[in-house]
């Protein structure tokens, strides 16, 4: 299994007023308030047969990246990262990929759209200017928590730049427990699930309102697979995010029976293929049984 979604921060780098700052993080999130290294990411993987994984930006900062990819040269078990770029800004954008594209780990772009106060960032031109040119370096764009500003602007971005693979994360952070609201979610999903060019992500799945059981997500999980199919899925823990709802194993746990419905081939493109495919992680492993 490769994991395509996992973080890493040092808080008191943040803290004492380095050069990077977290916005987003404070003592209000808990047990997050503190520093979450690559030494810890691994044994928590490897204790849960992990063997790769996906970095990905927590936030909209150079040196967050620079950080990535500086973990990702010190060890193989980070199959790739995916970094933050100003892509506002067509020209800082453009050197800024060049700069990090030097670095074989550096998979895909990332923005924290969900924080960012502008409505129509994904419609902006200067934002497409740099998502093709994201686009003509190969690499994917990650778009966080789209519900319920940003997911129908995610399809609309997918249709309108088909040389660009989108990975919406978390499922797009479906209203599980909100009728209503889902009804408008299910509606931007599928307009997404229709570009060929999107791809999902299994991740971030502790949701409010929603008890995290396979039997609770199942619903979500198979509207996933009726949207995108299992080749266009893939699976992400969200470490360390995620231990606000269980603990890293209990959160693999959940998803992996949810997965287990499917034939051997189909796990095989959830937890493998679909990540080796979309972010070109070249030399990651291949299951005994993939297809």
């Amino acid at each position: 299994m490769i994991d395509t979604h996992l973080h890493l921060w040092t808080l008191d780098t943040f803290v004492t007023g380095g050069p990077r700052h977290y916005s987003w993080l404070g003592p209000q999130h808990g047990e997050l308030f503190r520093s979450f290294g690559e030494d810890e990411a691994h044994e928590t993987l490897d204790a849960a047969g992990v063997t790769g994984a996906v970095l990905v930006q927590a936030d909209d900062t150079v040196a967050d990246t620079e950080s990535m990819l500086a973990v990702a040269e010190r060890n193989p078990w980070v199959l790739g990262v995916v970094g933050w770029v100003r892509m506002d800004t067509p020209d800082q954008a453009a050197e800024q990929l060049d700069r990090f594209s030097t670095h074989s780990s550096f998979k895909g772009v990332r923005h924290l759209v969900h924080d960012d106060p502008r409505d129509d960032f994904l419609d902006l031109p200067a934002v497409r200017e740099s998502l093709a040119l994201v686009a003509q370096r190969g690499l994917a764009f990650d778009v966080p928590d789209a519900f319920p500003r940003h997911l129908g602007a995610v399809a609309r971005l997918a249709r309108d730049v088909p040389q660009l693979t989108v990975v919406l994360d978390h499922l797009g952070k479906p209203p599980l427990a909100d009728v209503v609201a889902m009804d408008a979610w299910r509606s931007d999903f599928k307009a997404l699930g229709r570009e060929p060019n999107a791809v999902a992500k299994l991740s971030g799945l502790h949701l409010p309102g929603v008890e995290y059981t396979a039997d609770s997500l199942r619903p979500l999980f198979e509207e996933a697979l009726a949207a995108f199919g299992p080749g266009r899925l893939m699976i992400g823990g969200d470490w360390p995010v995620s231990t606000l709802g269980a603990p890293y194993g209990r959160t693999l746990d959940v998803m992996l029976e949810l997965v287990s419905s499917l034939s051997p081939a189909e796990q095989d493109a959830v937890l493998e293929e679909t990540a080796i495919r979309t972010y070109k992680l070249d030399g990651a492993p291949l299951s005994q049984t993939a297809v």
